[in-house]
C-alpha cells in the first residue's frame, strides 16, 4: 500500500481512497470538425506506456471527489508529486532521474517521454 496526497484536501491519505484515471494532459484535437479518423482513434483510444516517469490523472473518490494530476515514476511507483488540474508539474525526466534519496532509477533512460 502507499500514500497519496491530495491537493485538494491537503491530506496524506490511503491509496484505498482514489482511484487512477489514465494519462493526464491529453489533447483533444484542434479542430475537430476537420479531425481525421485516425486522429479520432488517437485522442480515444491511444495511451503512452512509459518506462519511468509519467502523468497520470486521479480522483479523490473516498474523500472530496476531486480529479488531480499525479507525477509517478512507474518502475518503482513512487509518486514525485501531486499537482491540481490546469496546473503543470514540476518533475521532468531530468528531475525523476534522481530520485528523493540521490539515487538514479531507471527514468532517464527512457525516451519521448512527455514531461
Amino acid at each position: 500500500m502507499f500514500y497519496i496526497h491530495c491537493p485538494y484536501c491537503a491530506e496524506r491519505r490511503s491509496e484505498e481512497e482514489f482511484h487512477c484515471m489514465g494519462q493526464a494532459h491529453i489533447q483533444r484535437p484542434k479542430n475537430p470538425e476537420a479531425a481525421s479518423d485516425r486522429e479520432w482513434g488517437d485522442y480515444l483510444f491511444f495511451r503512452d506506456n512509459p518506462r519511468g516517469l509519467h502523468q497520470e490523472m486521479w480522483v479523490h473518490a473516498a474523500g472530496c471527489r476531486k480529479f488531480f494530476n499525479v507525477a509517478r515514476n512507474t518502475v518503482s511507483y513512487e509518486i514525485l508529486e501531486t499537482y491540481r488540474i490546469g496546473e503543470q508539474t514540476s518533475v521532468t525526466v531530468g528531475t525523476a532521474a534522481h530520485g528523493r534519496e540521490g539515487q538514479v532509477d531507471q527514468a532517464h533512460k527512457v525516451q519521448g517521454v512527455r514531461a
